[in-house]
């Protein structure tokens, strides 16, 4: 007897179809934007480079002996370290900034509403007036981490009374309260024993304190492993959504993954902080942003506020560079009044739904 060879259901196949390009989809169009941002934050300065000799330069092809040695210098030693430092920062402040937000259950939480930056930043300007250490030390990301997490420490410890949850209303003004104590204390120190002083100023509003690859090789390991971290947790952060007993009745210690997701979020947004100085609104603005796209499932979110982190902090790089060219501005500047206008949407948006 004949076999008929079994062919899908038309509908069955479409819907499959539609369910994977439905989830491939935020995926493709956050990588077309990141790869579109990396190649005008290469190719876009004083000295405008075509992508086509770009290409010829980081491959070293045939086409790159007519190239002049003064563009290859600008890609090799300039600009392609910034990029991918700015990238690497954007991908810290967003995954930690969702990871903020799904900890506390709280739209407003941001590494730096809640004070972490300005404790990085503390930590960084301690190790930087200690004698012996310099801004391109190994150590400077560990003294960054842990004056994070003694801010958020504090924070936690004023506004979470017992085992009720921290109201938005304490968080925020714990945050706010201990940020600017740590950022004066640090900017406090800067003025009294660094030399540079304009230099640790421009750091302290969004300005990289160091150029080339130290950057790059320093912050590399501590955002790589904490972003990885975030993002196996994913799980974890929407059941702690539900609350703590209704997490803890699938079986979670919910104490035990909180903590580990504190520590992991503010070790990556110290490790960019520690070079990348204080850049506000991303950690809050982004993941709101990839949410309203794509929705709540922390699964999807911390991979898609990532990619999309890095995407507009390379572009607000880009114009913090141009804007009055020759002269830059620090990338914290754009980030500021290009967030300001949304955080004080989402206290509108929150205040109207109570």
């Amino acid at each position: 007897m004949r076999s008929i060879p079994i062919t899908p259901h038309p509908r069955i196949s479409l819907s499959a179809r539609g369910v994977f390009f439905s989830r491939a989809l935020p995926y493709g169009l956050s990588l077309l934007l990141l790869a579109a941002a990396l190649v005008a934050s290469v190719a876009i300065g004083a000295v405008a480079i075509p992508p086509g000799q770009i290409w010829s330069i980081l491959w070293r092809t045939p086409d790159a002996a007519g190239i002049p040695a003064s563009l290859t210098s600008i890609v090799w030693d300039l600009r392609l370290p910034r990029t991918i430092f700015i990238m690497l920062l954007g991908m810290a402040l967003a995954s930690s900034g969702a990871a903020f937000q799904g900890i506390f259950r709280n739209p407003l939480a941001d590494p730096y509403l809640l004070g972490i930056g300005s404790g990085a930043s503390l930590g960084v300007a301690i190790a930087i007036t200690i004698p012996g250490f310099a801004p391109a030390s190994p150590v400077i990301p560990v003294f960054a981490f842990l004056g994070a997490l003694w801010i958020v420490l504090m924070v936690y410890g004023w506004a979470r009374p017992g085992r009720d949850s921290a109201s938005s209303t304490r968080l925020i003004l714990a945050g706010v309260a201990a940020g600017a104590f740590a950022q004066s204390l640090a900017a406090f120190l800067f003025y009294r024993t660094v030399e540079q002083t304009q230099r640790a100023i421009s750091w302290l509003m969004g300005g990289l304190l160091l150029g080339g690859w130290d950057p790059v090789r320093l912050s590399l390991p501590y955002i790589l492993i904490g972003i990885l971290v975030m993002f196996a947790m994913g799980r974890v952060l929407n059941l702690l959504q539900f609350g703590e007993e209704q997490a803890e009745q699938t079986g979670l210690n919910v104490q035990r993954a909180r903590w580990i997701l504190i520590i992991t979020a503010s070790m990556t947004t110290a490790a960019g902080v520690a070079f990348g100085g204080v850049i506000g609104f991303i950690g809050l603005a982004v993941p709101h942003l990839a949410r309203l796209l794509w929705g709540g499932d922390y699964r999807r979110l911390l991979p898609l506020s990532t990619l999309l982190g890095a995407s507009i902090l390379l572009l607000a790089d880009l114009l913090a560079r141009t804007l009055l060219a020759p002269q830059q501005l620090p990338v914290g500047i754009v980030t500021a009044l290009l967030g300001a206008p949304f955080f004080f949407y989402l206290l509108r948006r929150n205040g109207a739904a109570r």
